[in-house]
């Protein structure tokens, strides 16, 4: 069993109306929930994949029971650690007039001492028979820095592998406690992750990824001549950072999801020990075949699955 924990998800609420006019009351011609942050991204994707997956972490109020609501119907089973505060939430209003998207954003929710300690008894027992932990996403209010480095102990203690997938503080107490895979989200240096503790560090290039250990080191880069993934409507909410979106959906190595999506990739490979090689293929196949809102079209995955070009390893 894969455990993805998400410690600040977010229900994206979309509303589509005709025209939005400031002000005044506005019909809404359709409403639509979904479960956003990017564990829960990252959940879904290995369950595509058919790999027994739960998403823990913390949730409360009428927010957190949509969040599970849709996880399930995606068929992601779920053990979130309740909390008394209502879970953020992102408005999306889409106005069919104009095109124009107006958001609000709900601040994050306080976490009491108390949840984090049940949040904390929780995850442990869900080590026992864990095969993966991914750790990945910001941390709400009240939660501290170490919070990810804390769990990463945990799991190492247990003999779990666990992918950090982090910035700022959060990933540099995290790199600290000697987990298998950081995935960082930007400016961060592999040589101090590595120096810090990390097992390996992944990190997007210019035109495919590049996996460093503490002796090694491969590039994975794949041609986007022969498919492209489909297009589809636009996420209610942005599956990277669990925020709503805000304009227009990112293109190429930019596109919605991508980093979720190498995230996902690599985590059958460091549970089940592929080589660096094959961990690639999938992974940067998987990332580049990603919709727009975080789904994988595994029609384009299969395509591009040989079309991954591995260097290396080089010293």
């Amino acid at each position: 069993m894969i455990v993805t924990v998400t410690l600040n998800p977010a229900l994206g609420v979309r509303y589509d109306a005709e025209w939005v006019a400031l002000g005044a009351a506005n019909q809404v011609s359709g409403v639509r929930y979904h479960a956003g942050g990017r564990g829960l991204t990252v959940a879904r994707l290995l369950q595509t994949f058919g790999h027994e997956v739960v998403a823990a972490g913390l949730a409360g109020g009428s927010s957190g029971e949509l969040i599970k609501a849709d996880l399930a119907r995606a068929g992601v089973a779920t053990q979130f650690t309740r909390i008394s505060a209502e879970s953020r939430r992102g408005v999306r209003i889409a106005d069919a007039g104009t095109g124009q998207v107006t958001t609000l954003e709900e601040p994050a929710p306080y976490i009491t001492t108390e949840e984090l300690g049940r949040l904390a008894a929780d995850y442990r027992a869900m080590l026992d028979g864990a095969t993966a932990v991914v750790l990945c996403g910001s941390l709400p209010a009240g939660l501290p820095a170490e919070t990810y480095a804390s769990l990463t102990s945990y799991a190492v203690e247990a003999g779990v592998p666990v992918i950090l997938n982090a910035d700022g503080s959060a990933l540099r107490h995290g790199a600290k406690r000697q987990p298998a895979l950081v995935i960082p989200e930007a400016g961060a240096s592999e040589s101090e992750l590595m120096a810090a503790g990390a097992g390996a560090v992944v990190l997007l290039t210019g035109n495919g990824v590049r996996a460093v250990t503490a002796e090694r080191e491969w590039h994975a880069s794949v041609g986007h001549s022969a498919v492209q993934p489909a297009t589809v409507e636009p996420a209610t909410v942005e599956p990277t950072t669990g925020e709503p979106i805000t304009g227009e959906p990112a293109t190429g190595e930019r596109a919605t999801g991508r980093r979720d999506a190498l995230v996902a990739g690599f985590v059958p490979g460091i549970a089940l020990g592929w080589t660096w090689p094959d961990m690639l293929r999938h992974a940067l196949a998987l990332a580049d075949s990603v919709t727009p809102d975080g789904e994988a079209d595994l029609a384009v995955y299969e395509k591009l699955l040989p079309e991954v070009k591995v260097a290396g390893p080089r010293s």
